[in-house]
């Protein structure tokens, strides 16, 4: 198949290279980043650091929204989570980059004293319009936040991760909440060592599996995403080690579908055919860790993950950065794929990737 090539102007630079698609891929350079929430009138929301922005049309026109009121040193970071529940309210949960401090000491490897990104959640009872209960949900220094879901029993677990001065790595810990994002309760931390301002267990994806244990995907350096369980919807997690999923030191994100699959989109530990990528460790990690972003690719599972459709490069751009991918089905069988880095924008169906 042919895959087409994009020379796309707000992505490229005049000297960077093409960003070229799988040929089955179509691009929606008007969407904006996810995540994403649809509305009871079917349209759909997403955020983006002030405000809420609702669309009708699949990202053609945009109605947008305050989040906060005026002076109030919010703001929402590229990296964010949102979820509607069953009973309507939406939640949001975001790093607040309008008040923060971050200095690493090259000499120590370690945090400077201070360090501080903290946990916010808001909700909306009123589709987006409005938005109300501002609060703290983890103090520290989180780097990212990644995915929260609703489990079938109805409660909200977010997946969040903290840095641990001492040890001068970051650690993967949730909050469930069972009152639509009013309280939360801290699981128990998730951590597979290592020193460095990028090392750790860190930016998890988790979903429920169909026998209601909840299945935790988490970023390490150790060439594999590493995965923990829950049998008690988030409160504690289990069975913490290493998968056979190879992957470079990035996040990837796990979806499941209406047709009851699982999809996985992430950046493979090397490019497609080759067997090596640069490393980097030093201050980033102890074990030098491959930063292969330059594609996108993705994956179906239809028995929760216990086996996979071959993975597709869906995207690919050398010497750039397509990751930190979010997956959203805006009607079912029809995929938007966002990410933070790199700014790609797509569609594609599902029957396109799957027998």
């Amino acid at each position: 198949m042919k895959w087409l090539t994009l020379l796309l102007p707000f992505l490229l630079a005049a000297q960077d290279a093409p960003l070229v698609l799988h040929p089955k891929v179509l691009p929606m350079e008007h969407l904006k980043a996810a995540p994403y929430v649809k509305l009871a009138d079917g349209s759909d929301l997403t955020v983006v650091e002030t405000e809420a922005f609702i669309t009708q049309d699949d990202g053609w026109t945009w109605q947008a929204h305050p989040i906060f009121a005026a002076g109030e040193r919010l703001k929402v970071s590229n990296e964010r989570a949102l979820v509607r529940t069953k009973s309507g309210a939406i939640i949001l949960a975001f790093m607040n980059i309008a008040d923060r401090h971050w200095a690493w000491d090259e000499a120590k490897n370690a945090p400077q004293e201070g360090a501080y990104l903290h946990v916010w959640t808001m909700r909306s009872l009123d589709e987006g319009r409005t938005w109300q209960d501002a609060r703290i949900v983890q103090r520290g220094y989180c780097g990212a936040i990644r995915q929260m879901i609703q489990t079938r029993s109805g409660r909200v677990v977010l997946a969040a991760q903290n840095l641990d001065p001492l040890r001068a790595r970051h650690y993967t810990i949730t909050y469930s909440s069972d009152d639509d994002g009013l309280t939360w309760n801290p699981g128990n931390v998730l951590d597979v060592g290592g020193r460095g301002h990028h090392d750790g267990s860190i930016e998890p994806t988790l979903t429920e599996l169909r026998d209601g244990r909840l299945w935790m995907l988490l970023r390490t350096n150790w060439d594999f995403f590493w995965q923990a369980h829950s049998v008690d919807e988030g409160r504690y997690w289990h069975s913490f080690g290493p998968t056979m999923v190879e992957a470079s030191s990035a996040p990837g994100f796990l979806q499941r579908l209406a047709s009851g699959r699982l999809a996985f989109a992430w950046n493979r530990l090397y490019p497609e055919g080759q067997h090596s990528y640069r490393r980097r460790g030093d201050s980033f990690s102890e074990r030098p860790a491959s930063l292969h972003r330059e594609e996108l690719s993705l994956a179906f599972s239809n028995d929760d993950g216990k086996t996979w459709t071959a993975p597709v490069v869906i995207a690919r751009q050398k010497d750039k950065w397509l990751s930190y991918p979010w997956i959203y089905e805006p009607r079912p069988g029809e995929l938007w794929i966002t990410t933070m880095q790199g700014a790609l924008r797509v569609g594609l169906k599902e029957a396109d990737f799957v027998q």
